[in-house]
């Protein structure tokens, strides 16, 4: 039986790595290995430029933490070699196998024809590049930006087979720099990716060493009263459900990577004063959320999954799995910088250094305190509020606690109190190789899927903040409200570039749930989710810092001329954390049907999480143009976070003939939180 106690200074040793060499693979002379015997040296990955491309993917012996391990690498690198493309040109990749096993290569983020994409059995005419074989990709770039590659077969993603792509634009970019490093994070484990899995599936809080003690109950009856702190303790208890439950794999067996370079030894990245640098963040790991700052220096954000949005200062952001941001910064101080990435539990932290001068390191700030989830990240209802106050940017959406006993949370067993389900669509798809080596529980023989809803005038009222007066979120709060009492506000409150008016606003609608979603496959239900774009985020609210949000993000190009969805398909993201059973609308993958989309129409895609964790959600193949309110200026994602009990939405144009793989991020929830998406 697992206890609860700190991971002892040998254990945190263990998971910061292995000093002076820990990435340094053991078979080879890799620019890693170098970078930790020629210190004086400035560290670059692999960078391989042109139209024709030879990879081969094999196994390499590697030691990042004093236990030797075997890693799944492209010509022997881990990340895998920066290839760097140029937008307008065809680029062919030979991937050859060296592997006993399937193996495969997905160009995340990139629109590209479907027999390309490199998801097995599910690309088409694609089933995966068979041990000792060559697969050659080819196809032609037609975009530019930040962008990385990846495997799509069984864990290999885990062990080390991922890497960065740059692709130079046609027309000069909108934001100078003088010069540029890619930042790429990872996660990696000593052990089985298939034994960390099935550990999960045996007692999901394996990994979790940080849950709260006696400790934290007292210092909740300081600030709340006893009678609060008890009951707030005991609601918690009665759910059966944990209010750190941030990660469901930690520090404990994960040593995070900048660059491939563990926390021991630290990534080096050089500067001259004055400079503007380009920072080009990829968050490659299979299961981690990053908090991001450089202390002591703003960052500006430019461009977020590979899209130039209108710049953004921030002192910090979180990356989820998948997403990537280029950041612009320039220091004026002829010191060094660290460049900081704890992880959302706090269990553990990549970092880098930007330097004026080798010999120079900069300071390692402490990690922040553990945050605890709260009621507004289960969705609950708060009697008509949406768990957010108003007022400074990192508002504090429901982090004080609060007594809930008359709140109607909707868990397994509790009583429901939701409308019955609209009509839906089926869902259902082969599933991709992700899945091959994983045991799936069936979830229901019955596939409910919300899809079709008819729009008409119903359209976004719209977030993000305004220039004058009131916050855009605020005023959709109150609206939310007023149209609970019945006040109709069709005629005033309309922001600019709204399209509707509050009482008939998509996004006011009462959630419904599926009947799907009822069962012991499913341990919560969100009764009341909330837009929440611009909270920063469980462990980022008002910790003093200007963090970015999806609040923030605008198209830097106009988007008032982009078509309006012509129907909705809304999506519960859903699970059981106690049995490790992950699904949507309480359907796992192996039972759904494809979601079937028509070539050409505009859809509104919806996410409510009826979980407590984060969920990175990707679509292949086609642009999500996130719903932040500013209907003029919509950002253009790949993967979308979507927070703990909330909901979000975003537009798809399925202009992408064919198959494609959609799907949860998070490499232990995609064997049952996954769809296909049909176009024709």
């Amino acid at each position: 039986m697992k206890n609860n106690f700190s991971i002892d200074s040998s254990r945190r040793r263990f998971v910061q790595g292995l000093a002076l060499g820990g990435a340094g693979l053991a078979l080879g002379m890799t620019p890693y290995r170098l970078l930790a015997e020629m210190r004086h040296q400035h560290h670059m990955m692999p960078v391989l430029k042109g139209t024709t491309f030879d990879l081969t993917i094999g196994e390499q012996a590697v030691n990042f933490t004093g236990s030797p391990g075997v890693a799944t690498t492209v010509n022997g690198s881990l990340p895998a070699p920066l290839l760097r493309w140029k937008e307008g040109e065809t680029v062919t990749l030979k991937v050859t196998n060296t592997l006993r096993e399937t193996t495969s290569i997905h160009w995340h983020g990139l629109i590209l024809p479907a027999s390309m994409d490199g998801v097995p059995r599910i690309s088409t005419n694609f089933n995966g590049i068979a041990p000792g074989e060559t697969f050659t990709y080819q196809f032609p770039v037609k975009q530019s930006g930040t962008y990385w590659y990846h495997s799509h077969s069984g864990f290999q993603e885990q062990t080390g087979l991922y890497g960065p792509i740059i692709i130079d634009p046609r027309e000069p970019e909108p934001f100078k720099y003088d010069r540029e490093y890619v930042v790429m994070l990872s996660d990696w484990t000593d052990e089985d990716p298939t034994a960390v899995y099935a550990k999960l599936k045996k007692m999901s809080h394996y990994y979790n060493f940080q849950e709260r003690t006696v400790g934290d109950f007292f210092r909740d009856v300081s600030k709340q009263g006893l009678g609060s702190a008890i009951s707030n303790s005991l609601m918690w208890g009665n759910m059966r459900m944990s209010q750190r439950d941030l990660a469901d794999v930690t520090g404990y067996t994960y040593t995070y990577l900048m660059n491939g370079v563990t926390p021991a030894d630290g990534w080096v990245g050089m500067f001259n004063k004055g400079e503007k640098i380009r920072l080009r963040f990829i968050n490659g790991s299979a299961m981690t959320f990053f908090d991001v700052r450089i202390p002591g220096m703003k960052m500006t954000v430019v461009a977020a999954d590979g899209q130039n949005v209108q710049p953004v200062p921030v002192d910090e952001f979180r990356i989820g799995v998948a997403e990537t941001y280029d950041v612009i910064v320039e220091p004026q101080d002829n010191k060094a910088y660290t460049i900081f990435a704890q992880s959302i539990d706090r269990s553990g932290y990549a970092r880098g250094t930007l330097t004026p001068d080798m010999n120079m390191r900069a300071e390692v700030p402490a990690m922040d305190k553990i945050a605890d989830l709260t009621h507004a990240d289960m969705g609950m209802s708060h009697g008509g509020h949406s768990g957010m106050s108003h007022g400074d940017h990192n508002m504090n959406h429901g982090e004080q606690q609060m007594d809930h006993s008359s709140h109607n949370m909707d868990h397994s067993g509790h009583t429901m109190q939701h409308d019955a389900p609209a009509e839906m669509d089926h869902s259902q798809h082969n599933m991709s190789d992700m899945g091959n080596n994983m045991n799936h529980d069936s979830h229901s023989s019955s596939h409910d899927e919300h899809a079709g809803h008819d729009m008409g005038d119903a359209m976004a009222h719209g977030l993000g903040r305004s220039e004058h007066g009131m916050n855009k979120i605020e005023k959709f709060v109150q609206n939310v409200t007023h149209a609970k009492h019945g006040m109709d506000h069709s005629s005033h409150d309309k922001m600019p570039g709204d399209i509707g008016s509050s009482p008939s606003d998509f996004s006011n609608k009462p959630v419904k749930h599926a009947k799907t979603e009822y069962g012991p496959h499913v341990d919560m239900r969100a009764d009341n989710p909330q837009y929440r774009l611009d909270d920063p985020g469980i462990g980022l609210r008002n910790n003093g810092r200007r963090v970015l949000t999806y609040a923030d993000l605008r198209n830097i190009n106009p988007t008032h001329r982009d078509a309006e969805p012509e129907r909705e398909i809304e999506l519960h993201l859903t699970g059981n954390m106690g049995r490790y059973m992950w699904s949507i609308n309480g359907v796992d993958s192996a039972d759904a049907e494809p979601i079937r989309l028509r070539l050409g129409e505009r859809v509104r895609f919806t996410y409510v999480n009826d979980t407590m964790m984060n969920h990175p959600m990707h679509l292949h193949g086609m642009w999500s143009d996130l719903e932040t309110g500013d209907n003029n200026y919509l950002p253009r994602k790949h993967t979308i976070i979507v927070q703990p009990g909330s909901r979000i939405s975003y537009r798809v144009t399925a202009d992408a003939e064919g198959a494609w793989a959609f799907h949860c991020h998070l490499i232990y929830h995609m064997a049952g939180m996954f769809r296909t998406v049909v176009v024709s």
